[in-house]
């Protein structure tokens, strides 16, 4: 069975760790603070999780979730990524991060910097657009009616493919929104992000599905 390395474990990872131990996932979870501080949370999600440093769920992981502020990117371990599907969950707040003037300029994308990073790993953009509640709550088997998809944009085609069919399993579809360099089509401020998944953009408790072809209209919407 496959395990999921995850690098960070707040609000994106512990739901894409949730919802892949619901799938029949391994899970070993990892954040900057130590192992013991997940003890809660590999409690809550049983036998198939465990904790780990950073560099142990890069290692432990046959397909590994980055989800750190983007400011941290630099201390993600290279070694134990070479060769494997990195999905990358970032997002740029210069509030938070501090300003890099490469994304301020448009220039290149938060993705493209992480895969600078990794320069061995394969690197995918996705679970950045969606507020984690509705992360949660809006899986769906697959076929269902009311299913929603998630972007997702790479340079390899391959773990593209890899990362299809992992949504799959979690319960989304996905959407190809093209290479690293395009995926700033479903970054902050634009259509594609956050409210496309929201009934109503002003209580963001009130999810609404959003299928393959309203996240293909809200990618096409996308200007700089």
């Amino acid at each position: 069975m496959t395990t999921v390395g995850l690098i960070g474990s707040g609000h994106i990872g512990g739901t894409v760790a949730r919802l892949a131990v619901a799938a029949g996932y391994d899970v070993v979870l990892s954040n900057s603070r130590g192992p013991e501080t997940l003890k809660d949370l590999v409690e809550e999600l049983g036998p198939r999780a465990r904790a780990a440093t950073a560099r142990e769920a890069a290692e432990a992981g046959d397909l590994v979730v980055v989800t750190i502020p983007l400011k941290a990117y630099r201390d993600v371990p290279v070694e134990p990524l070479a060769g494997k599907l990195v999905l990358d969950t970032n997002n740029y707040y210069p509030q938070r991060d501090g300003q890099i003037s490469e994304l301020d300029s448009g220039s290149t994308t938060s993705s493209e910097l992480l895969q600078r990073h990794l320069p061995q790993s394969r690197v995918v953009k996705v679970f950045n657009n969606i507020f984690f509640k509705h992360l949660h709550t809006l899986a769906r088997p697959t076929g269902a009616a009311d299913r929603s998809a998630l972007p997702i944009a790479g340079d390899d085609a391959g773990a593209k493919a890899e990362a299809t069919a992992f949504l799959d399993r979690l319960g989304y579809d996905a959407v190809d929104a093209g290479t690293l360099a395009e995926s700033w089509r479903y970054q902050p401020d634009t259509p594609a992000y956050g409210t496309i998944y929201s009934a109503d953009p002003a209580d963001w408790e009130r999810e609404a599905p959003a299928d393959a072809a309203k996240v293909r209209a809200a990618l096409t919407e996308a200007t700089r």
